[in-house]
């Protein structure tokens, strides 16, 4: 019996009260008073998704949010993004005032991670000790979506207790349970199955297919 209530002890979500206020006027003045409501806000959850549309500032929104953590902890961040975007969002850090540093496969020789913003592409995670971070960013986090996937697996382990976790994406699925479940369990909210479990019920005959109750 002990060993049975220990395995269900294992399957718990911890989650981690990280969160943090702070003024207005300590934000990026590049920002518009939307883009400061939501990284305001981000940053008091301490692990938060932005599901914002294309133009609307999600690449700043999310170098904030890291620059903010950082400053906090005094210890660096990773964002995580498609190999495409990682050149862009340094360029965007330059645009802003915010630097945003490539990680080189050299930094894992290092003994402590220095205190700053780095950027590299998914492909990159498994090689990379995430118990140095005190924050990591998921730019374009659909990339969750796939709930067997080998990369959905090693983003939420990899990051089980990192304090402050932030998932951006454009294109979240509104009525894809599967994608939603993934984000609210690499956010420490609760596991896939839990939420499903919770919200909804199988469509019908078709058991892949689920609606809200």
């Amino acid at each position: 019996m002990n060993d049975y209530l220990k395995f269900l002890k294992s399957k718990q979500k911890t989650h981690v009260l990280s969160g943090f206020d702070v003024n207005e006027n300590e934000l990026n003045g590049y920002m518009f008073p939307f883009q400061k409501f939501i990284v305001k806000r981000a940053l008091k959850a301490g692990k938060y998704a932005i599901f914002a549309d294309c133009g609307l500032g999600k690449t700043l929104m999310q170098l904030e949010w890291a620059n903010q953590v950082m400053k906090r902890t005094d210890k660096p961040v990773l964002i995580l993004a498609p190999l495409a975007v990682t050149g862009q969002t340094i360029q965007e850090g330059q645009k802003f005032g915010i630097e945003v540093i490539k990680w080189l496969p050299e930094f894992n020789s290092w003994h402590k991670v220095p205190s700053n913003i780095y950027v590299t592409n998914y492909e990159h995670l498994g090689n990379i000790s995430t118990d140095d971070f005190a924050g990591v960013v998921l730019d374009e986090s659909s990339i969750l979506k796939n709930f067997e996937g080998q990369t959905k697996k090693l983003i939420i382990e990899s990051f089980d207790n990192t304090p402050y976790k932030l998932a951006c994406t454009a294109t979240p699925s509104p009525n894809d349970p599967m994608e939603l479940g993934n984000h609210a369990e690499f956010l420490d909210v609760m596991s896939r199955n839990e939420m499903l479990a919770m919200y909804f019920v199988h469509d019908g005959g078709e058991t892949a297919k689920w609606r809200l109750k």
